[in-house]
């Protein structure tokens, strides 16, 4: 996985056969030393350590086009698919390297190396000529872990980095916006869809209701029908034999 963390600062002494031997590291990251990388890595496998897959990779290539004394250059950037190692030299052979993640700014990565260089030849510049294999990793301990501590966030160090992570930063707020936009657009949609059914249930609602009033309003008529042809036929059946009956009493 490619990120853009340092992973540990190093120096070498390039010799005059072209042997990058490694006078101090310090391993930032803490875990390199220990677990190595891949096979296939650039920084070596379970049986070799980041400083030697480091050494190997400079003493292989080489920085060139030195010229100036007392200063860092012919910098070199490698990469693998999950780190990169950043590298460089001044005229004398000594060499100062980074491994960091892949997106990690090379141009911050340089920065650091050049600052390393400067506080690391001012004091151990003649050691380093002749010293020993790791000889000097405790001895300049401090200057390569501020280093690393101080460029650690490209873009506390870096302009164009920090307003490249704000611009990140903006991107990804407008991507969220977009998104939250997306959806309140498919609730209100959901919502409008929602209301349109409701008012069709609501015209059904309506229409039966209508039916219903007017087929209550049938029954009650065939009811007060009904109602008034029994009252009809009870006054007609008390009424006409009383009528009969007072017209034979008349009549007689």
């Amino acid at each position: 996985m490619s990120d853009n963390k340092l992973r540990c600062a190093l120096v070498y002494r390039i010799e005059s056969g072209g042997n990058a031997v490694c006078v101090a590291k310090f391993d930032y990251a803490g875990q390199y030393e220990t677990h190595g990388g891949a096979d296939s890595s650039l920084y070596g496998g379970r049986d070799k350590s980041y400083a030697e897959a480091v050494g190997g990779v400079v003493s292989n290539d080489p920085p060139s086009g030195l010229s100036q004394s007392s200063t860092l250059g012919g910098f070199k950037v490698v990469q693998s698919d999950q780190h990169q190692i950043v590298y460089g030299a001044d005229i004398d052979g000594l060499c100062c390297a980074t491994i960091t993640g892949t997106q990690y700014p090379s141009r911050v990565a340089i920065a650091l190396l050049q600052e390393l260089y400067s506080n690391f030849s001012s004091k151990y510049s003649d050691a380093a000529k002749t010293a020993a294999e790791n000889s000097l990793s405790k001895k300049a301990k401090s200057i390569l872990q501020d280093a690393c501590k101080k460029y650690d966030d490209p873009s506390s160090v870096d302009k164009t980095q920090k307003i490249l992570g704000q611009v990140d930063a903006v991107k990804g707020q407008m991507q969220d916006n977009i998104a939250n936009m997306l959806k309140n657009t498919e609730k209100a949609e959901d919502m409008a869809a929602k209301s349109e059914q409701l008012n069709e249930q609501a015209s059904v609602f309506k229409k039966r209701s209508t039916d219903l009033k007017k087929q209550m309003q049938w029954k009650n008529m065939k009811m007060t029908l009904i109602l008034g042809g029994i009252i009809l036929v009870i006054v007609l059946a008390i009424t006409v034999p009383l009528l009969k009956k007072a017209k034979n009493l008349a009549s007689n």
